[in-house]
C-alpha cells in the first residue's frame, strides 16, 4: 500500500472541510500522529484509518482504492491487531478496536468478518467487565453466525469455543470447562487439516490446567505429553515451556520431586530461549528448595 498517497489525501480532505490536525485527531489519536500519517512517515492502524475516514466523511475503502490494496487487507489488518492484543492480554485495546469497527460495513455486512468482532467482544466483556453470562452469550452468538451444523466446527469456531471454556475456568466451573475443552478436542479430530497447529496445543494445555484443578494430576500430565509431542512434531515452541512447567507442577503436587525438577529445568531452558523472564526466578527458587531438601534428607540418612 502507498501510505504517502493516503497521507496526502487525508491532508487534502482535512483542509477542504476546514479541520486542523488537532481537530481531526480529537478522540482518535494525537495531533503528532496525524502529522506523521499525512507525511507518510507512519501508517495508521486499520481502526484509526476507519475513524479518520468517518470524521472526513468518506468511506474507508476510498483510501484503500487510492493505495491500490484490496479491501480484504483492511479486515486482515484488523484481525492482526486483535490477535496481537489478545496475545499481549491488552483487553482494553481489544475493546477499542471492536467498538471502532462495529458499524463498519466491511464487518457488519459480512458474517465471517462480524464473527471476528463478536468473538473479541465476548473476550473483553469478560476480561474488562467480568460479565461471564453476557460474554458467553456473545461468544455463542459468534459461533452461531457461521456454524452450519453442530457436527463440525471450523478452526475459528473451535477457538471461540476455547474462549468459552476459559471463562468457565476463570469462574472455577471446572466441570463445564473440561466438558467444553473436550468438545473442542472432538471437533479438532474431525478436521482433515489445521492451518494453525497451535489451536490443538492450546486445547491440550487448557485441558491439562483444568484437570489439575480437578486434582486429576496423572491425566493432566498425559494431556501435557500429548501437547508436547504435537508441538515438537510441528517444530514449534508454542506453549512448550508452559507445558513442561505444568508437568513439573503436577509432579510437585504428587510429591514426586525428581521428575518435577526435570520438567522445571526443561521449562526454564525454553523460557530462556524465548527471552521470557516471567517464570525463571520462580523456577530457580523451587528447584533450589528441592535440591536443598533432598541434600538434607540424604545427610540425615548417612550413618555417623
Amino acid at each position: 500500500m502507498d501510505f504517502c498517497l493516503i497521507g496526502q489525501k487525508i491532508k487534502e480532505l482535512r483542509k477542504q472541510i476546514g479541520l486542523s490536525q488537532g481537530e481531526l485527531a480529537k478522540g482518535i489519536c494525537t495531533q503528532a500522529q496525524i502529522s506523521k500519517i499525512e507525511k507518510g512517515d507512519v501508517y495508521p492502524y486499520a481502526s484509526t484509518l476507519y475513524l479518520i475516514s468517518q470524521r472526513l466523511g468518506v468511506d474507508v475503502n476510498y483510501f484503500f482504492d487510492i493505495g491500490m490494496t484490496p479491501r480484504l487487507d483492511y479486515v486482515q489488518e484488523v484481525e492482526s491487531l486483535l490477535k496481537a492484543a489478545r496475545k499481549n492480554m491488552n483487553y482494553t485495546e481489544i475493546e477499542q478496536i471492536v467498538k471502532a469497527e462495529e458499524n463498519n460495513p466491511l464487518f457488519k455486512q459480512n458474517k465471517r468478518n462480524y464473527q471476528l468482532l463478536l468473538w473479541h467482544k465476548g473476550i473483553y466483556q469478560y476480561m474488562v467487565y467480568k460479565n461471564a453470562q453476557q460474554a458467553i452469550q456473545t461468544l455463542e452468538s459468534a459461533i452461531a453466525l457461521t456454524q452450519p451444523s453442530d457436527k463440525i466446527h471450523s478452526e475459528r469456531e473451535i477457538e471461540i469455543l476455547l474462549s468459552v471454556g476459559s471463562i468457565y475456568f476463570e469462574e472455577e466451573a471446572y466441570d463445564k470447562a473440561i466438558e467444553t475443552y473436550s468438545t473442542c478436542n472432538d471437533y479438532l479430530s474431525l478436521l482433515p487439516y489445521l492451518s494453525d497447529h497451535t489451536v490443538k496445543t492450546h486445547t491440550y494445555y487448557n485441558m491439562a490446567r483444568t484437570l489439575t484443578r480437578l486434582k486429576r494430576y496423572e491425566k493432566s500430565n498425559l494431556r501435557c505429553e500429548e501437547a508436547i509431542k504435537w508441538s515438537i512434531s510441528k517444530g514449534s515452541l508454542f506453549l512448550l515451556g508452559e507445558l513442561h512447567y505444568h508437568m513439573g507442577y503436577n509432579f510437585e503436587l504428587l510429591g514426586d520431586f525428581s521428575p518435577a525438577k526435570e520438567n522445571m529445568v526443561k521449562a526454564r531452558l525454553i523460557f530462556e530461549l524465548q527471552k521470557d523472564q516471567r517464570f525463571i526466578a520462580f523456577i530457580d527458587k523451587k528447584t533450589e528448595k528441592w535440591t536443598s531438601e533432598n541434600k538434607l534428607l540424604t545427610d540425615e540418612t548417612i550413618p555417623s
